[in-house]
């Protein structure tokens, strides 16, 4: 009879192999991105004025192909220039789809190990490229050209971030493993860098979120005019709102930049900065009357200057709070780290927040990714270089303080003794006192009856002795039998030496 195989046996026979599920989930997510896609695109067609259904759907079609290219931040050209400036929060889409699309990876495919995410995200991220770089292909019109490089490259970043993530979410929740665990298992200098970077960038976006959020709401009347003007109706003012809604993150990107100090341009020869505004003719678009008005910049938007420094005192405590150094000099030096790493984080998302919308003076939107990566690390680097240091000495003089108060009673003598209760003095057995040896004055004839008598000394009462072992047991009514026999005395009494005259 042959042994029933094991339940992790059975469950092994349903595991598809690696790539051919990686090729799977790389459709899946790439088909269904493209419908939603399409159907967004297919309303925005409805409600506009169009031709015969049957003419106009392969351009609908390519139309929603284009989009999903745009969703992934493919950059393409068009007579004269080229549009780079992309809607951020569009790729939350493609983002979600491959991170489930990875979850799934990993339910179906044998991965053992941790380390399996990278080959997992690998089987993911390759059919995925290459499902980019076709529809890069047959997106290509005379007047729109996406760029095939940049669409291979962005499909494997995206697939390999997204996807390798769901993976290894998976195995975690497979394996019973939290979260924080990952973390602990970080070296302390990564992890204090990673939770000094992350607080930093955090206090630029919200300032920058603030920023534009008080800017719309004062430009509010604008932006409602605006709309009208447009009448987009119910469909067109749900995709506009969409729209809107997915160029949310660049806007908080060019309030940062505000924030930080180099501001932003909206065209060629504008400029949006603490130092003064300069704006021309804008594009009829709703959310960008949250621009100033020309002129010197509003004061107080003049407050959003101390973010950097915010951000930088946050970031340099987290940093020395994950890891304290024993070395006080270094506290800073890991301090200014943290602030050059904010400033790598915010130039690449000048990179891809901005670029060009066309030709002419479109050419130039956004804020300069270098300038804004140079100051946000000087500011933030200065800032948690001070916040380090002062966090660290405090936390070693916290220590020191707490290792003094611990050694304290042992310097300052001994403890006071626990009161005793009071004995009677009836209860408290007297000492004895030593005996002494009583002289007898009586003369006594000795045995022979002719010779002179002799004193002699009455032997003292001596205390109970404990005999060696093997010694033969003494004669009380015999002193002389204590002559020449050692006795030990016992545990509570001293020992008696007697000796005769």
């Amino acid at each position: 009879m042959s042994a029933p195989k094991e339940p992790s046996d059975r469950r092994g026979t349903d595991h598809r192999p690696l790539y051919t599920a990686g090729g799977l989930a790389a459709a899946w997510a790439a088909g269904v991105g493209l419908a939603v896609l399409l159907t967004l695109t297919l309303a925005g067609w409805v409600a506009a004025p169009h031709d015969a259904f049957g003419e106009e759907i392969a351009d609908v079609v390519r139309t929603a192909v284009q989009a999903w290219l745009v969703a992934h931040l493919v950059g393409f050209g068009i007579p004269g220039g080229e549009v780079m400036m992309l809607p951020l929060g569009l790729v939350v889409l493609p983002g979600a789809l491959l991170y489930r699309a990875g979850r799934w990876l990993a339910r179906s495919s044998e991965l053992p190990r941790l380390r399996h995410m990278f080959r997992a995200a690998v089987a993911l991220a390759g059919p995925y490229a290459a499902v980019s770089g076709t529809l890069a292909l047959v997106a290509q019109t005379e007047a729109i050209r996406p760029s095939v490089l940049q669409a291979l490259v962005a499909g494997f970043s995206l697939a390999f971030v997204a996807g390798g993530l769901g993976v290894l979410r998976q195995q975690l929740h497979d394996k019973g493993i939290p979260l924080r665990r990952m973390l602990e298992l970080m070296p302390d200098r990564p992890r204090s860098l990673l939770a000094g970077t992350s607080g930093a960038t955090a206090v630029l976006l919200a300032a920058g979120t603030v920023l534009f959020a008080c800017g719309l709401a004062f430009g509010f009347g604008d932006a409602a005019g605006i709309t009208r003007e447009l009448a987009p109706g119910a469909v067109g003012g749900t995709l506009l709102f969409l729209a809107q809604l997915a160029y949310l993150p660049n806007a908080v990107v060019f309030g940062t930049a505000y924030a930080v100090g180099p501001g932003f341009a909206v065209g060629t020869g504008t400029m949006v900065a603490p130092t003064g505004v300069a704006v021309g003719p804008l594009p009829a678009f709703p959310m960008l009357a949250a621009l100033p008005d020309n002129g010197a910049a509003p004061v107080a938007s003049l407050a959003a200057l101390a973010a950097p420094f915010a951000a930088g005192a946050l970031g340099g405590v987290l940093t020395q709070r994950s890891a304290p150094t024993v070395v006080g000099e270094a506290a800073p030096l890991w301090g200014f780290v943290c602030g050059v790493a904010t400033g790598l984080v915010f130039t690449a998302l000048s990179l891809m927040a901005g670029g060009p919308i066309g030709a002419e003076r479109l050419a130039d939107v956004g804020p300069s990714a270098w300038q804004v990566g140079l100051i946000t690390a000087l500011e933030v680097g200065l800032a948690a270089a001070i916040a380090a240091w002062l966090a660290n000495w405090r936390h070693f003089r916290r220590r020191a303080a707490e290792r003094a108060q611990e050694a304290a009673p042992e310097e300052d003598g001994p403890e006071e003794a626990e009161p005793v209760e009071a004995v009677p003095a009836q209860a408290v057995p007297a000492e004895p006192e030593p005996a002494q040896a009583e002289p007898a004055q009586a003369e006594e004839p000795d045995g022979d009856g002719g010779k002179a008598g002799r004193r002699r000394f009455r032997m003292p009462r001596l205390p109970r002795l404990r005999k060696r072992r093997g010694a033969p047991e003494p004669d009380e009514d015999d002193p002389g039998e204590l002559f020449g026999i050692t006795y030990e005395a016992g545990p509570d009494e001293a020992p008696v030496e007697e000796s005769s005259r």
